[in-house]
């Protein structure tokens, strides 16, 4: 290891790094670089690092910018294998130090050696023969099984005093920075094949080009899991969206479905992410998402029951032999039903006979058990026997196994030993019902990624030379209504069917050719709401109402958009309106969006995203997500809707987006779901093009 710049003032980085590794008890020499001090910390120094006598793998740079790029060279001169710059300014502050940081990437380069920053904390790895704390962190971190990423060198310090109090071991930690070259992709890539790494931590703040960070996440998180706080979540730019897809998807929308169909679990603390790391590392992943709650007070009860039901998990009902069991058990005053009251007078006894009914029950996946502690009631005895139902239970008996069991403690009599006792033998324990419902939410959400199977997608049948000619020809911009409705139907599409006009007497004309009843709409190139500019009118059911409500349009309309034109359109048949869309995302690529249609959809917010690719899965996953999923079956006498057609669209708009890279913005608003077997129809669609083919921007994952 070599410290360049190195030094012996106190509070100096170049000081607090060489004091690290020494305390740290790095198993290898240590080569403070300093040309103007002889001395730091009782170690003699070297004016360079080409007078070091032996080899070096890593060395840590603490000099200013401006030397940075000559001291990366006498590195690559002298065979180093990585660089840890701590130093900033470099492409933070643009301008001079985004040349700087460039060159000192090419210097890398050109001499094999790899670059952690610059910009950041350091390094820490705790395996035993290592020891490397090569950072300035005040923190001395433990040994353990959690790996951390920091893109924010502040926040490191703090993250890594939480974690140790949190009672988390560190086996490895990286301040990332500038992300010039390492990246959280290559370091998850690395610590997937380290034994000692069961859990990764990250702390992002934007991911640049996502494309290596997708295909290294999903792979890791299958083995180990994966938990994010990103930060950013601003709601700015939705406003500037030109259509119903682009405005709910704007915000933090799309880091957030990467991150889902990654299998990472994103959290929004650090407090959640430390109290779910140490619930992953310490028990089962559930089975499923039906829990059973045990508590012996009401009010606490009903908060866990209502906050694990928020959360869209089962509070399960119990088997009858396990009711039975309890019975026998417990006061006739408990309840035997979940949650499962035991009373405030419950002890030790009482708890672990309770517990080891209800953690053998075959209906229950997961337990969650609450504890306030009267003062005649010995809490340590009660963690005793939680202990005993967590640990013992699920070691010997099958019916008990695979079970995560979390606490809420409450309690003040003799708090501070349970929660110390429960810790020890790895039950994670929550100081509210919330916090512990938000833990078991994550924990189910992992067993479902871990049980979820990619489809193959289904081969579609689509004529895109036809679609390709409308493209090429047509200018960036708002494509014109027939150029879409020939895309569409082109990619099989369904459409309604529609007359173009000019004036009211064509629009009758064009109503009787389509059959009554019709509904007309005015276009325009720049008119993209109808709805709030009263544009469409519908439900005309003879001449007369076609030709005054055409009439209408024309004398509001016409004067404040050019081109404007009427459009008559047959009246779909279906009974359930949806919206399917997808705008393109400068960073993440396509963002396709599904959600209960109309123009409430930017009230409602009822949509589901997904990023490109989707497998063959995602789409009706996608629709059964959405709050108003049951209006899409059966309800008061209406059919089921053909939610499997829509499923097929979401694929075939899929498929359009990969061929026709121009495509900015697409959407379909509303498409009108009618049951199985008969017609479902788009009757309004926008698509919007780019000047160019649009790919994400390139960056650092």
């Amino acid at each position: 290891m070599a410290v360049v710049g190195a030094s012996r003032r106190p509070g100096a980085i170049g000081r607090q790094v060489v004091a690290n590794l020494i305390e740290s008890g790095f198993e290898g020499p240590v080569y403070p670089v300093n040309a103007r001090t002889a001395v730091v910390l009782s170690m003699p120094t070297y004016a360079s690092v080409l007078d070091i006598p032996g080899p070096v793998d890593l060395a840590v740079l603490c000099v200013p910018a401006t030397e940075v790029v000559a001291v990366a060279r006498e590195c690559g001169e002298k065979g180093v294998g990585g660089l840890v710059v701590i130093t900033a300014g470099f492409k933070e502050i643009g301008g001079e130090g985004a040349d700087r940081e460039d060159e000192l990437l090419a210097i890398a380069r050109q001499y094999g050696m790899r670059i952690v920053g610059p910009n950041c904390m350091g390094v820490i790895n705790t395996e035993e023969g290592v020891r490397l704390d090569a950072s300035f962190a005040a923190t001395r971190t433990p040994p353990g099984a959690v790996a951390m990423v920091s893109q924010s060198g502040a926040l490191g310090e703090a993250i890594l005093a939480d974690a140790t109090t949190a009672g988390l071991g560190v086996s490895m930690f990286a301040s990332v920075g500038n992300r010039a070259d390492v990246t959280a992709a290559d370091l998850l890539e690395y610590w997937e094949h380290v034994d000692s790494v069961r859990v990764i931590l990250l702390y992002v703040e934007s991911l640049g080009n996502p494309a290596k960070f997708v295909e290294v996440a999903r792979r890791v998180s299958r083995h180990k899991p994966i938990l994010a706080v990103k930060s950013g979540r601003s709601a700015a730019g939705a406003a500037a969206a030109g259509s119903h897809t682009g405005s709910v998807a704007g915000a933090d929308v799309a880091a957030d479905t990467l991150f889902r169909q990654c299998g990472v679990l994103r959290v929004t603390s650090f407090r959640q992410m430390f109290a779910l790391a140490a619930a992953l590392l310490h028990q089962p992943v559930p089975r499923g998402g039906r829990i059973a709650v045990v508590t012996n007070a009401g009010g606490p009860g009903i908060l866990a029951t209502d906050a694990l039901d928020a959360y869209g998990l089962e509070i399960v009902k119990l088997a009858p032999k396990t009711r039975t069991r309890l019975q026998r058990a417990l006061p006739p005053e408990a309840s035997l039903h979940n949650p499962v009251d035991l009373i405030a007078s419950a002890d030790a006894d009482r708890y672990r006979k309770a517990l080891r009914a209800v953690i053998r029950d075959p209906n229950v996946d997961a337990l969650l058990v609450l504890f306030v502690s009267p003062i005649m009631i010995d809490a340590v005895q009660v963690a005793e026997a939680i202990v005993e139902a967590a640990v013992r239970e699920a070691a010997d008996d099958p019916a008990a196994a695979g079970k995560p069991l979390l606490v809420c403690l409450m309690g003040r009599q003799r708090g501070r030993e349970a929660l110390e006792l429960l810790r020890d033998n790895g039950v994670p324990v929550f100081r509210y019902p919330e916090d512990a419902a938000r833990t078991m939410r994550s924990l189910v959400a992992r067993s479902r990624m871990l049980a979820r199977e990619a489809v193959p997608l289904p081969k579609l049948r689509v004529r895109r030379n036809d679609a390709q000619r409308v493209l090429d020809a047509a200018p960036a911009g708002w494509l014109d209504g027939p150029s879409v409705e020939t895309v569409l139907c082109a990619y099989g599409i369904p459409l309604a069917r529609t007359r173009r006009v000019s004036d009211p007497g064509e629009a009758v004309a064009a109503a009787h050719a389509l059959g009554y009843p019709v509904v007309l709409k005015a276009e325009a190139p720049k008119l993209v709401h109808k709805t709030e500019l009263r544009a469409v009118v519908t439900g005309l059911r003879n001449g007369d109402e076609v030709y005054d409500a055409a009439e209408d349009l024309c004398r509001r309309l016409r004067k404040r958009f050019k081109g404007l034109t009427l459009l008559l359109q047959e009246r779909a048949p279906g009974h359930r309106e949806l919206l399917l869309g997808m705008t393109r995302d400068p960073r993440y690529g396509p963002l396709f969006a599904v959600g209960l249609g109309g123009t409430q959809v930017e009230v409602m917010r009822d949509v589901a995203f997904r990023i490109a690719p989707l497998d063959g899965a995602d789409p009706a996953e996608m629709l059964g997500s959405l709050k108003g999923a049951p209006l899409l079956g059966a309800w008061r006498g209406d059919p089921p809707a053909d939610v499997e057609l829509a499923a097929e669209m979401l694929l075939r708009m899929q498929q359009l987006v990969a061929d026709a890279p121009r495509i900015q913005e697409i959407e379909i608003n509303p498409f009108i779901l009618a049951a199985p077997g008969e017609r479902s129809l788009a009757v309004d669609a926008r698509i919007h093009l780019s000047e160019d083919a649009v790919e994400p921007q390139g960056g650092r994952s």
